[in-house]
């Protein structure tokens, strides 16, 4: 049996059975006894929403600086000119820029993880649909990625602030932290995050808008979650 194949047995054994849904804290101490490679894994959370992701009034999407961050720093790109340029730069953005941003963009540049815009330079950032969009980095006022106040949005996302929207299935899913992170934090971040995607329940979706949580690492099993 190959090594990778071993290891996974060995972590199903841990388990519970049947994948019992667990509460939050149990099924995160679980999760962490996963824990068997020499890297940080990263910890996901998949919610399984009962909306028809073919209707714009259903659409789930939003962002949350999770309580404990995400354990990573996050490469955050601003469009911006002036004053606000200057402000961009004082919160810590990667890099900043203009018309000459967007021809490196548009010539296949895209290492950063967040693009920020300020409503001025939409004229410029909008021909870069077709680059950013497939990559869920295209700048959108209802993310809160074109805004006026980006020193303040820079920050959030430096501090670990987490975008998310549906999937085509009707799924979400995010990053909720680390596994190195104590219990506690990974605990908090994944009840807020949680609690966050509960209160964006579309008015127009009938019947069980929650139906499915599950929590895993990079290299782990998934571990059901009770739904609230």
């Amino acid at each position: 049996m190959p090594k990778t194949a071993k290891r996974m047995t060995a972590m199903l054994a841990k388990a519970p059975p049947e994948q019992k849904p667990l509460p939050v804290a149990e099924a995160v101490t679980i999760l962490k006894g996963f824990n068997t490679t020499k890297f940080d894994q990263t910890v996901e959370i998949v919610m399984r929403l009962g909306i028809d992701p073919k209707q714009a009034d259903q659409l789930v999407r939003s962002s949350i600086v999770l309580p404990h961050g995400i354990g990573k720093s996050l490469r955050v790109v601003v469009f911006a000119k002036g004053d606000k340029a200057d402000e961009a730069k004082a919160a810590g953005a990667d890099e900043v820029g203009g018309p000459e941003m967007a021809e490196k963009i548009k010539g296949g540049w895209t290492d950063f993880d967040v693009c920020i815009a300020a409503p001025d330079m939409m004229g410029v950032v909008g021909p870069l649909g077709k680059v950013l969009g497939p990559r869920g980095l295209m700048p959108s006022p209802r993310a809160g990625t074109v805004t006026p106040d980006v020193g303040k949005v820079i920050k959030e996302y430096k501090a670990g602030k987490v975008e998310f929207r549906n999937d085509a299935g009707g799924n979400i899913h995010a990053v909720v932290g680390k596994l190195s992170f104590d219990a506690a934090k990974l605990a908090d971040n994944t009840t807020a995050f949680i609690n966050h995607v509960v209160g964006l329940k579309p008015a127009a979706v009938r019947g069980q808008y929650l139906k499915g949580i599950a929590i895993s690492a990079t290299m782990s099993p998934s571990v059901r979650v009770m739904t609230p």
